[in-house]
């Protein structure tokens, strides 16, 4: 057993050498009633902050009940061609690069870039066509 309390205190020596008493001090050390006090403060602050801010408010959004908290009116996730609604980051670059998802760059923009930079978009009835296939 002894040995074992040698060992502690070894590394401990190393580690003080390495990066300094406070690596070994305990953090109780230092610790006081005022500092106590300055912590449960931040955290009744913290926690009050959170309750005005949360909201328990649902909405519909494409079917789906959701929290307010956690909709984002600037997220683009559908695919104003096809309507499609998509998770995937891969679809989120497309979205805000070309304004549509990656589906429908490889079916009406690739290699007809600068017609759809000028605004060109297929008609009602091929972005239903894209809908049916996939």
């Amino acid at each position: 057993m002894s040995e074992d309390y040698n060992k502690i205190a070894k590394l401990e020596q190393e580690i003080k050498k390495k990066y300094g008493a406070d690596a070994i001090k305990n953090p109780l050390s230092s610790w006081d009633q005022s500092k106590e006090k300055e912590y449960i403060d931040q955290i009744k602050e913290v926690s009050s902050r959170e309750k005005s801010q949360g909201s328990t408010e649902k909405e519909y959004y494409n079917g789906f009940l959701m929290d307010k908290k956690l909709f984002n009116r600037d997220n683009k996730t559908d695919c104003p061609v096809c309507g499609q609604y998509s998770f995937s980051v891969r679809n989120d670059v497309y979205l805000n690069k070309w304004d549509c998802c990656r589906g429908c760059f490889i079916r009406w923009v690739e290699g007809r870039e600068e017609r759809w930079k000028t605004g060109w978009r297929p008609e009602g009835e091929a972005s239903d066509d894209q809908r049916e296939g996939e």
